[in-house]
């Protein structure tokens, strides 16, 4: 009779946080940051229907690196407690931190058990405050612990020189073309240090917007508003404001596919 193969418990944590880094990092990387009036998510993606980005509730936005299939069961998730939150207590009751900590649980005990693998994702959920001080972000790696982030963060791909890049150059009090700017620019840096182009029909951007007069401040910025910001054009902005004002500011994100993006 053969001797069972030992691991032991540390060994067997590093080997399962190494797997899911290593597939986190095959998706391509986005970033969420602060600007004057309010939150913007800017990452590259060529898919028009499935989304890095969503909308959980009325200032709350989720954005996700990783395996689409994984991060959007948690989306699902993530919107059915802000819903059941939101209806037996009160709308204000449904805040970021208190699903963070949801999601962090879940991601906590899907990486400690050993009847399944770890979730190859990295999530991030943003609350848009009344004003830039009341702004909330927080990331969640794939073991469910939580990092209170502030001005800006990037998950995903080659997440940390991204970072370091937006730590050296973003301030506060920014304007949305400016963000803008400033996270396209950050993501077009390749690894060994050059830059190429990431034209707008490739990149998903939306935002957290204060000044939304809905209740929902929750918007994506495309076509040719979007192509007009990175132009440097502000006037862009408060024209997709009117466009989306008699809309919910998201279409709804569905979909069934396991690919990494």
């Amino acid at each position: 009779m053969s001797t069972p193969f030992y691991v032991s418990p540390q060994q067997a944590m590093a080997d399962r946080a190494e797997y899911a880094r290593k597939g986190i990092a095959r998706g391509r990387s986005l970033v969420v940051m602060q600007y004057a009036d309010g939150i913007v998510f800017v990452g590259e993606n060529p898919s028009r229907a499935l989304h890095k980005f969503s909308e959980i509730y009325d200032r709350i936005g989720f954005a996700a690196a990783g395996k689409y299939n994984e991060y959007e069961n948690l989306r699902i998730g993530g919107v059915r407690y802000a819903d059941l939150r939101g209806y037996t207590y009160d709308r204000d009751d449904v805040t970021a931190r208190g699903l963070a900590n949801v999601y962090a649980q879940t991601l906590g005990t899907i990486f400690s058990s050993a009847a399944e693998k770890p979730y190859e994702v990295e999530l991030v959920v943003a609350e848009v405050g009344e004003t830039p001080e009341g702004d909330q972000i927080y990331r969640l790696p794939h073991d469910g612990s939580i990092v209170d982030e502030h001005g800006s963060v990037a998950v995903g791909g080659n997440a940390e020189p991204v970072s370091s890049f937006l730590e050296q150059r973003h301030r506060d009090g920014m304007t949305l073309v400016e963000a803008l700017k400033l996270a396209v620019q950050a993501l077009s840096r390749d690894t060994n240090g050059s830059e190429r182009e990431i034209p707008a029909d490739r990149l998903e951007v939306a935002v957290l917007d204060r000044t939304r007069p809905q209740q929902r401040k929750f918007k994506r910025i495309v076509g040719r508003q979007l192509a007009r910001l990175l132009e440097g054009d502000g006037t862009a902005a408060s024209e997709a404001e009117e466009e989306t004002s008699g809309g919910s500011g998201d279409s709804g994100d569905s979909g069934s596919s396991g690919a990494e993006k």
